[in-house]
C-alpha cells in the first residue's frame, strides 16, 4: 500500500473514532417502506426522534427505535458520558436495498410469477449539537475581529 493511500486510512480510522454510528443489516422490509419512517426523523433530535418512532403505526419504525438506541448506547460506550447531557441529533440516515430473495407464485395455464422479496440495509449516525454549533462567546470573537 503506498503512503498516500496509508495516510488516508489512518486519517478515515481517525474520523470513526469520534463518529457515534449503528447500523441493521438485512431488515426483512422493502427500502421503501424503510425510507418512509427514516425521512421523518431524519435531523431531529434524539429524544423527540425516540417519540416519534414510539408512536408511529408502522412496522419499519419499531426497527429504527432498536436501532437508535443501539446507536446511543455506543456513544455512550465511546465517549464515556451520559446521552442525556450530550445534545446528540441524528446527523445521518441512510436506508439502502440489501439481499432480495427470488421467489415463484404459480399462475394460471403453468406459468409462474416472480416475487422480490426485498430487504435493506440502515445506517445510522449520531452529532453532537455542542461540538458542531460554535460557542457564543466564540462567534462574538470573531464579529469584533471582522468589525474592528
Amino acid at each position: 500500500m503506498g503512503s498516500r493511500k496509508s495516510n488516508m486510512a489512518n486519517n478515515i480510522r481517525e474520523e470513526r473514532k469520534s463518529q457515534y454510528m449503528a447500523s441493521l443489516r438485512n431488515c426483512p422490509s422493502s427500502p421503501r417502506k424503510m425510507r418512509l419512517v427514516a425521512d421523518l426523523v431524519r435531523g431531529m433530535d434524539v429524544t423527540k426522534a425516540s417519540a416519534v418512532l414510539q408512536f408511529t403505526k408502522k412496522h419499519a419504525a419499531r426497527d429504527l427505535e432498536k436501532l437508535l438506541r443501539s446507536a446511543i448506547s455506543n456513544f455512550e460506550q465511546k465517549s464515556g458520558e451520559r446521552w442525556e447531557e450530550a445534545d446528540l441529533f441524528i446527523k445521518e440516515i441512510s436506508v439502502d436495498g440489501g439481499r432480495m430473495l427470488k421467489r415463484i407464485q404459480p399462475a394460471p395455464q403453468g406459468r409462474a410469477f416472480r416475487v422480490r422479496k426485498r430487504s435493506n440495509h440502515v445506517t445510522l449516525v449520531l452529532g453532537s449539537a455542542s461540538a458542531t454549533i460554535p460557542s457564543k462567546r466564540e462567534t462574538s470573537k470573531e464579529t469584533k475581529e471582522i468589525v474592528a
